[in-house]
């Protein structure tokens, strides 16, 4: 069964920098696994700086669910445990060893396994945390049923990674990833395509819907994509991961180990030849970048320009990014910068003859461009919104903390990254994708 949808609402922002169809291997000589990539976890050591470690080998766990771990990508020396204010965990780096070395899970068909034998697999294998949920968009419950499984297998966001790229020829590693998520569930697991996709990975694989979406960004947005194919109600939860998270699953049951490889997207602007290169989870990006930058000040971008998160030049790929960007640092000013054609800049608003070149790609810096204003209602987050929701009341709502109001206006069934383009286009310049992950951890507090 396959269904097609087509995405009307929202905006497609068109940068330099696409990465080039070519994968480079390059070796990984430190990766790091950092807590704040995972909401709502509370890190506990399991190593100390000096440790050895296999891949494999558990890092730490979550104090609030002890049966979640979060093991090493590769094996080698603990090289060190990052603490910030507070002295809140951030990253636990590692050396990695020449000769790799791998804990032993066990190879085993997931389609001989019942839930409880696959749940706990990838419990020990630390593979889990891949494993995301709506509600709240946090590492999901292995205790909970969910309604269903989505595995949205392309991304909308400016420069985003080609996943048939990535994915080609690995059919069997896939396969045996769905096979393992279907055990998951008692509902159905859905796959979730572009129109212009047409890798043979995702048209053959077995035992999904393949749900095939048209339209701009953010139709490659998980919320996009439940919305139109199993809304959420209260009480009900979703589970979903990226094609590579699949991968890694499915070849710690074809291979018996924990493989962290991945595929990551070099983007942006200010790279001299963007590409893909193969590296490992957590990889140092520096490996990719260093020599392959232009000059000035930069900012590298773990993910997407609308989402990311700001690392240094010398920081990790983080957990669930297959993209780094590097884009300008916006820390310039311009005299009547309002006042000139600006056929150079993007324009959302009509408010330079840009909007006129609907093809014109642009090379865009962080700058705001003004300082915070009134948050008004302008009726143009809804134009970027294709959820069945109202963007201004619900991040109203959440600013005064009125949690009957935020359950009413449809706070389970969004993620910050759905109010990226509303941040993007908003003439307030505050930063609302803050706001909504600080109403999510909210709720998970008040539900909990």
């Amino acid at each position: 069964m396959s269904n097609t949808f087509s995405i009307r609402k929202g905006l497609d922002i068109k940068l330099l920098g696409e990465a080039e169809k070519t994968i480079k291997e390059i070796p990984t000589k430190v990766c790091a696994i950092k807590p704040p990539d995972f909401h709502g976890v509370f890190p506990k050591l399991l190593v100390k700086e000096g440790d050895e470690v296999k891949a494999g080998t558990p890092l730490f766990y979550n104090k609030y669910k002890e049966n979640i771990l979060f093991t090493s990508p590769v094996s080698g020396k603990v090289r060190e445990i990052r603490r910030g204010a507070k002295r809140v965990l951030l990253e636990v780096s590692v050396d990695a060893a020449p000769d790799q070395e791998f804990v032993d899970f066990g190879a085993a068909d997931p389609n001989s396994l019942d839930k409880a034998a696959i749940v706990e697999k990838m419990l020990k294998s630390g593979v889990w945390p891949f494993v995301r949920q709506r509600p709240y968009s946090i590492i999901a419950n292995p205790d909970d049923d969910p309604k269903a499984i989505m595995i949205p297998a392309f991304d909308s966001a400016p420069l985003s990674p080609d996943f048939d790229l990535i994915v080609e020829g690995q059919e069997t590693d896939f396969q045996a990833g769905v096979d393992a998520l279907k055990k998951l569930t008692g509902g159905k697991v859905y796959l979730n395509i572009s129109d212009k996709q047409s890798s043979q990975v995702f048209n053959n694989a077995k035992g999904v819907e393949i749900n095939t979406f048209s339209g701009p960004h953010p139709a490659g947005n998980v919320s996009t994509q439940i919305s139109r194919i199993s809304p959420l109600n209260r009480g009900e939860v979703v589970w979903y991961l990226r094609p590579q998270e699949v991968l890694s699953i499915g070849r710690l049951f074809t291979q018996g180990k924990l493989d962290p490889s991945r595929v990551i997207a070099l983007t942006g602007s200010e790279i001299e030849s963007p590409v893909y290169y193969k590296t490992i989870l957590g990889a140092d990006i520096s490996g990719m970048t260093d020599g392959n930058v232009k000059e000035g000040k930069l900012r590298y971008i773990s993910g997407n320009a609308l989402t990311g998160t700001k690392i240094e030049k010398t920081g990790f790929v983080g957990f669930y990014d297959s993209q780094i960007t590097v884009i300008p640092e916006g820390d310039h000013y311009e005299f009547l910068g309002w006042a000139l054609p600006g056929l150079k800049k993007f324009s959302f608003y009509h408010t330079f003859l840009s909007w006129m070149m609907p093809r014109k790609k642009y090379r865009i810096n962080t700058n705001y461009h003004g300082g915070e204003r009134g948050f008004v209602l302008t009726g143009k987050f809804e134009q970027v919104f294709p959820l069945n929701i109202y963007p201004m009341q619900l991040i109203k709502s959440i600013m005064i903390e009125d949690i009957d109001q935020m359950e009413n206006l449809g706070i389970y069934e969004v993620d910050e990254e759905d109010f990226a383009l509303c941040e993007f286009i908003s003439t307030s310049k505050i930063n609302i994708q803050k706001i909504v992950r600080d109403g999510l951890n909210l709720m998970v507090k008040e539900m909990s």
